[in-house]
């Protein structure tokens, strides 16, 4: 009886399996199964967030939609809702903000926390379909830089809507403390991307010995003053990235890195190889990127001089690491409330050694100074820079 009783359920679980197989539309049009994760799957609990509305000046029509890219995926949740939150709070035209959110399966408790948190949230999901990239991905010095998602931008004009002209480009790392209309708002020319440069940065480092000692591979830059720059921030024009080609070409650099490794970092190298010395630059405010460490040593990196507008958590170390989320599910007090918010917090802390006035700081700002030895008695290490 106890067989059979055993042998019944196991038949029931399978079957359980192929009802919750349901079929998803990419935006390619191409169907997909995908096998749905259990309902147990675990995200942060969120408050919900106040409702942003437009100023006076603000338009109305699609002309004046900010089209907004990012990632979405139930491990870095926390730092999606941290950044949507930094983008709406510092916005001038909150409602004119439409995100687009790129994500690789379909996770019901996702989509319901970000209507729960964000209820009058502009916003639409496509589903990236990871087989279009999983045979190009190369090994990389760390095993996050390699996840399928981690490649979405290459195809992001692809996925997004035809009369889509321009997106700006957010890693889920990132927390905005400027109005983000500043940055949709920077003049392209003729280039087909934008981002904040960094020619100082030693260029020669992001390609193997490999690369450089192929007389016809090193070849790629002449004619170009190659500089480095990070795709966590960027102003695409997808219209010239789709009458370029430009995803084919990203793709023909990541068939040659499976052939001779020619670089090390995940995305980074192809996009660089194909645009590096061919973009707009963008002032660094908009990218204070290497808070959390480097990629190889975790070594905490200086902060660039002058104002700041986008603090951009790009190394190992994240503000919201798993253990303090674990240690927050423990937690019933303020700290629990509170911290879900607590890249935001943390990045705004960050400018109070600036010139801004006591009066300039915002309610969240005001409570991270209150609070901050709460959240680095959670963290255990300074807030900018955290090594999990």
């Amino acid at each position: 009886m106890a067989f059979r009783t055993s042998h019944l359920l196991g038949l029931l679980f399978f079957f359980l399996l192929i009802i919750n197989q349901i079929s998803f539309i990419t935006t390619t049009n191409f169907r997909a199964g995908v096998i749905l994760k259990p309902t147990f799957l675990h995200v942060p609990d969120f408050r919900e967030a106040p409702a942003f509305r437009n100023g006076r000046d603000c338009g109305s029509s699609a002309a004046d939609r900010i089209h907004v890219a990012m990632t979405l995926d139930a491990n870095y949740l926390r730092g999606t809702m941290a950044a949507v939150l930094s983008i709406l709070q510092h916005s001038t035209c909150p409602e004119d903000v439409m995100f687009h959110f790129l994500c690789v399966r379909h996770e019901p408790v996702v989509f319901s926390s970000i209507k729960s948190t964000f209820p009058y949230l502009n916003f639409k999901l496509y589903k990236f379909d990871v087989h279009r990239v999983r045979g190009l991905i190369s090994k990389s010095i760390r095993q996050a830089l390699d996840q399928p998602l981690n490649y979405a931008r290459i195809y992001l004009p692809d996925l997004i809507p035809i009369d889509v002209k321009r997106v700006i480009y957010l890693d889920s790392d990132i927390v905005i403390v400027d109005d983000i209309v500043k940055l949709w708002r920077v003049d392209l020319g003729d280039k087909v991307l934008a981002a904040p440069e960094y020619c100082q940065a030693n260029f020669t480092t992001y390609f193997t010995s490999t690369f450089w000692d192929d007389s016809e591979l090193s070849k790629t830059f002449d004619g170009r003053k190659p500089c480095y720059f990070n795709t966590g921030v960027m102003i695409v024009d997808v219209d010239k990235w789709r009458c370029g080609n430009y995803t084919q070409k990203v793709e023909d650099w990541m068939i040659v890195q499976k052939q001779k490794r020619i670089y090390h970092l995940g995305s980074l190298p192809p996009f660089l190889l194909t645009l590096a010395g061919d973009i707009t630059p963008v002032d660094h405010r908009w990218n204070q990127h290497g808070l959390g460490g480097d990629n190889i040593e975790g070594k905490c990196r200086s902060l660039h001089p002058g104002p700041i507008s986008l603090l951009h958590w790009s190394g190992k170390g994240k503000p919201c690491p798993l253990r303090l989320q674990a240690a927050l599910l423990e937690e019933h007090s303020i700290a629990k409330r509170q911290i879900h918010t607590d890249t935001q917090y943390s990045a705004l802390n960050s400018l109070s050694k600036s010139k801004r006035s006591r009066n300039e700081f915002t309610p969240f700002a005001i409570f991270v100074r209150n609070n901050i030895s709460k959240i680095d008695s959670l963290t255990a290490s300074p807030v900018l820079c955290y090594r999990d």
